[in-house]
Formats: structure tokens, C-alpha cells, sequence
């Protein structure tokens, strides 16, 4: 973290982390505040992430949802985008790429510059390591030296804006039919944790899902959702 930091002080020609630090609070300026949160990110991700969980998104949560003449997703602090192409890839092997026409698919992220690489669309082949052979000649072009472009049936699904979940209560006009919200909320501590929770609780529809990490267990946190198997929890209808 300090290398990082130390990365951001060099680039703003700063003398040292005391300056930095007086960018971020005392005087905040908003390009260095970007650029420390951009800085401070875990932006660790791969196409296809924790298998299990999202075979329940595919054989059992949206299809529930298929009836909706829309189906809205959000991929909360979804990174380079790698969560939300995964899942229009899923919608689409499961119901054929027509299906992709009803699905309105948004990922946002603290991070501005790991979203512009999100719409871009283009990622290195070491972000495929978990994904099968045969979709990533389906849905992907070759571009470059081990790079793959998203194919624009899928990119076309996806949408990305810049957004910090702590800024509660969310802007959104219409909600959620599936929410995912993996691999964040152990960066939060536990009064963060529940305010989230219960943002993306109102940002949900009546019925509709929230699909955390297997390795993230918010059952005891006394939030309004039901859980409905690991990983998986629900707003009651």
C-alpha cells in the first residue's frame, strides 16, 4: 500500500505522504482523493469467479426472474468488469443470445480508471484462467499480444458508471431485479457493512436477490435479508 502510495505523491509532485495526506483532508482536492481511492482499491479479479455461486445465478435465480419483461443486474464494485460480462455470458449460454435483449446489465466501481477499462472491454489472458476454453472463443476476439476483446453482443448487455457504495442512500430510478456484491464487504467495517446491506436492500425489487461471496457471511448482521443458500439471500416478496 505505501508503494502505491508513494506511486500517487510522485505523479502530483508531491514531497511526501504529509502532503498527500493534506490533498486527501485538510484541503481535499478531488484528483487526489480519485487517485488515493483508485490507489487503496483491490482490483483482483478473473473472468468466471467462484463457479458455485454463479451456477445458482444460471440454473435457479434467473430463471426466476425470466418472466420480467425486464431483467435489470447490478454488479456492484464490479472491478475491470470482468463480473459483468460473466454474467451476460451466463444469461446468454443459458437462454441463447436473444435472451440478452431483455437483460439491462450495470456494473459500478469506486474507481474510475478500472471502470474506462470496463467499457473498453479488452483484458489479458491471465483474467482467463478460470474460464472454459470454448466461451472464450465464443464471446471474445483476439486483439493484441494475449489480449481478448468482448464480442458486442455482450458488451452492448453491460453498462458501467463510477459509484462509491458508502455514498447511501443510491440514485437509482428503477431497481434491481439481481444484485451482486462479492468480495467488498469484508473491506467495510461491520456499521459500513450493515448500511450497504440495507442500501442495496431499497435497491432491490420485492423478491428480488442479492448474491454475495461464499466467503462472505452477513446472516448475523441483523439486515433485512432472508438467506436462501450460502452466498445467496433474498428480499421477501
Amino acid at each position: 500500500m505505501r508503494q502505491r502510495l508513494v506511486r500517487v505523491t510522485q505523479s502530483f509532485d508531491l514531497p511526501d505522504m504529509t502532503a498527500l495526506a493534506h490533498g486527501v483532508v485538510t484541503a481535499p482536492r478531488e484528483d487526489i482523493q480519485l487517485a488515493v481511492m483508485h490507489a487503496a482499491s483491490t482490483n483482483h479479479t478473473y473472468f468466471f469467479r467462484e463457479p458455485d455461486v454463479l451456477k445458482k445465478f444460471s440454473d435457479t435465480i434467473l430463471p426466476e426472474r425470466m418472466s420480467n419483461s425486464t431483467v435489470r443486474i447490478w454488479s456492484a464494485a464490479c472491478s475491470t468488469g470482468d463480473e459483468a460480462y460473466s454474467i451476460a455470458i451466463l444469461a446468454a449460454e443459458k437462454f441463447g443470445q436473444t435472451v440478452l435483449n431483455k437483460l439491462q446489465i450495470l456494473g459500478t466501481d469506486i474507481s474510475a480508471p478500472v471502470v474506462e477499462r470496463a467499457e473498453h472491454g479488452i483484458f489479458p489472458r491471465n483474467q482467463f484462467a478460470h474460464t472454459d476454453p470454448a466461451l472464450l472463443q465464443r464471446y471474445f476476439t483476439p486483439t493484441g499480444i494475449d489480449q481478448y476483446l468482448v464480442n458486442p453482443i455482450i458488451r452492448k448487455t453491460c453498462t458501467f458508471r463510477r459509484m462509491n457504495l458508502k455514498a447511501t442512500p443510491y440514485p437509482f430510478t428503477h431497481r434491481f431485479d439481481i444484485v451482486f456484491c462479492r468480495n467488498i464487504l469484508y473491506y467495510f467495517n461491520r456499521s459500513d457493512q450493515i448500511a450497504t446491506l440495507e442500501a442495496l436492500y431499497d435497491a432491490t425489487l420485492p423478491g428480488g436477490w442479492l448474491i454475495t461471496s461464499v466467503t462472505e457471511v452477513i446472516s448475523d448482521l441483523g439486515t433485512r435479508w432472508q438467506q436462501a443458500d450460502t452466498g445467496v439471500y433474498r428480499r421477501p416478496e
